[in-house]
Order: structure tokens, then C-alpha cells, then sequence
């Protein structure tokens, strides 16, 4: 093998390894979850209502800031400049994952498994509607998360509504990506146990109104 040979080899090994070495990382994806702590048992909690089993919730529309309706998490840097992290996204539409977390709070805070994000229309039972406008979400990584909340409970038949605005403010001790979607789901679980508290004096009235 000539000398040329031997340097195009060696040049060609060098660019390998670089691409090797350069490529870009793969993103991570992050999933909101409910919150185990708010777990409600029906009949040993004062809180929850004697029949609540019997409930029927429906929560939707769930509707999200479009600043942050996309893939990547959205942080406010210090200097109040908003960066899209491509590296950490995600798994799941966030106003999906928001109304699917709030409906399993609420499942467990009220200690019903009739709890859902669909609608099946006339012919299910007669259900609560839970509406929730997410009006801002305001992450700052390492620092804080804010999530303000409007929402609205609807009971069944033409009872009065109910509307609510929640403001849940959740510190942070770490920098890392984890900690933060952390904070979200413990903030969604201060907002549904404000929905929560809604429902359950709605219910009381409803139920006495009816006796």
C-alpha cells in the first residue's frame, strides 16, 4: 500500500470517528403523570361523598397557551428569553397529557373510577363537565414552575356552574428535566384538587336539593 493510500485511509478513519463522536444526542420524552399522594378511598375519607362511586365526570376541552401547544418543553431563561429544548420533548400533545392527568387526579380525589377525558353522549349516565383553560404555564428550569388555571364545572340537568381559577406555584431544588415535568404534575394535582372541591360541595347541594 502506497503512501497515498495509507493517508486517505487515515483521513477517512479520522472523519468516522468524528461523526461517531458529533451526532447529535437522541431527545429524551417526558410524560405528565397523576399524583399518588391525593388518592382518595371512597367511604374513609370525610372529604369524598358517601355515593361517590356513582359519580360520572367528563373533563374536557383542555386547552394550553400556544407558547407552549408543541413538542419540545418550553423554559423561561433568567433574562426572561424562552428556549425550546429539541433534546426534551413531549411524549404526548400537552393539552392531551394535562386532560389525562387531571381526569386520573380526580378519579382518585373523589374515589370514582368513572372519571374520562371522552364524552360517549346521551347515552352514558348523566355526567359532571369539567372544562380547564390552562392560561399560562411558566417553567424555569431549576427554579420554579407556575401553571394558572381557569376552570369550570358544569353538573348534571341546569344546575348553576361553577367557575374556578387556580394559580399552582411549585419550587424546584434541581437542574435537570425530570424534576421539572415533577413539578407539573404536582401543580395539576393542586388545580384538580380545587375541581375536586368544586364537585363535591356541587354534589352535596345537588343531592340535598333532591331529597
Amino acid at each position: 500500500m502506497n503512501r497515498r493510500n495509507v493517508t486517505l485511509l487515515t483521513v477517512l478513519a479520522a472523519a468516522m470517528a468524528c461523526l461517531a463522536g458529533c451526532s447529535s444526542p437522541s431527545p429524551t420524552f417526558y410524560a405528565l403523570r397523576a399524583d399518588e399522594a391525593s388518592t382518595a378511598t371512597s367511604g374513609t375519607s370525610p372529604d369524598v361523598p358517601t355515593n361517590a362511586a356513582a359519580l360520572d365526570v367528563v373533563v374536557g376541552p383542555v386547552t394550553v397557551p400556544d407558547m407552549v401547544d408543541r413538542p419540545q418543553i418550553v423554559t423561561r431563561n433568567p433574562d426572561n428569553t424562552i428556549e425550546l429544548n429539541e433534546f426534551a420533548r413531549w411524549a404526548t400533545p400537552l393539552k392531551l397529557d394535562i386532560g389525562r392527568v387531571v381526569a386520573a387526579d380526580l378519579a382518585q380525589q373523589l374515589g370514582t373510577a368513572r372519571v374520562s377525558t371522552v364524552d360517549a353522549g346521551a347515552a352514558t349516565p348523566p355526567v359532571w363537565r369539567v372544562r380547564v383553560d390552562i392560561t399560562r404555564i411558566d417553567s424555569v428550569l431549576g427554579d420554579s414552575v407556575t401553571i394558572d388555571a381557569q376552570w369550570v364545572v358544569r353538573p348534571p340537568g341546569h344546575q348553576a356552574l361553577t367557575l374556578g381559577h387556580t394559580v399552582a406555584h411549585e419550587r424546584l431544588t434541581s437542574q435537570d428535566y425530570g424534576a421539572l415535568v415533577d413539578a407539573h404534575d404536582r401543580a395539576l394535582a393542586t388545580i384538580s384538587a380545587d375541581i375536586a372541591a368544586a364537585i363535591r360541595a356541587d354534589h352535596a347541594t345537588v343531592g340535598s336539593a333532591t331529597e
